[in-house]
């Protein structure tokens, strides 16, 4: 999977890189991760990449041309990409999302920061991607979460692979929350492990954990049911 990413400060990866499944995935060469820093695109003496918005109001916006810029040499190499723009206004970023992105040969995510792009942006990109409804001051963090969430698909960067189809939003796992997990010690302050877990029966077990599971979302998150008999 080769991702590229468009940023201001591509200092802010050198220790994403270096942790857990990202770093695993970068020294088996499942994950071709490559900075390209926007800096390098920018304008006049002071590489300017930002400019005040028209029309007038607070804060400053992303330049579309530096951005273009950036996005086409990263691609210089080997061709065009998936391009995708970080912002509070885009799609909402769901695990249904990551085998789509995973199955292109390349994806460029694009970090913003100040008070947004230029709009003409986003006749530029094939997609908009947002973590929630909050902002930040840059998309470094939610291309991180992107990246990470990804990378956990990849084969053979798990040390389980049957995690990823048995956790939260899984389809495995009706998309509900996941079931609790419990182990030693058995008790603890007077908590113990329920009973089920210990019985040593397999089906007893199973059918635990799907009521769980379906208990856990209905009282937690009601809109991932999608029988609304089950609310």
């Amino acid at each position: 999977m080769r991702v590229h990413v468009v940023t201001l400060f591509p200092e802010l990866f050198a220790p994403f890189v270096e942790t857990s499944v990202v770093k695993k995935a970068v020294q088996t060469g499942a994950l071709d991760l490559r900075m390209e820093p926007l800096r390098n695109h920018g304008l006049g003496k002071h590489r300017s990449v930002d400019d005040t918005p028209y029309g007038g109001g607070a804060g400053m916006v992303l330049r579309v041309d530096c951005v273009v810029a950036a996005i086409e040499a990263a691609e210089a190499e080997a061709g065009r990409s998936h391009r995708v723009l970080l912002s509070p206004q885009g799609e909402r970023f769901h695990q249904a999302m990551v085998p789509g992105l995973i199955a292109r040969p390349a994806v460029t995510l694009v970090c913003g920061r100040y008070e947004g792009f230029d709009e003409r942006m986003r006749a530029l990109v094939d997609q908009e991607i947002s973590l929630g409804d909050f902002v930040l001051a840059g998309g470094e963090t939610a291309a991180m979460a992107v990246i990470e969430c990804a990378v956990r698909f990849l084969p053979g960067i798990l040390g389980n692979e049957a995690s990823v189809a048995e956790e939260s939003f899984a389809p495995a796992n009706d998309g509900y929350l996941e079931y609790p997990h419990y182990t030693r010690p058995q008790t603890f302050r007077g908590m113990e492990v329920p009973e089920v877990l210990a019985s040593g029966d397999h089906g007893r077990i199973a059918a635990w954990r799907r009521e769980q599971a379906l208990e856990r979302t209905r009282l937690r998150r009601p809109d991932l049911l999608r029988d609304p008999g089950q609310r």
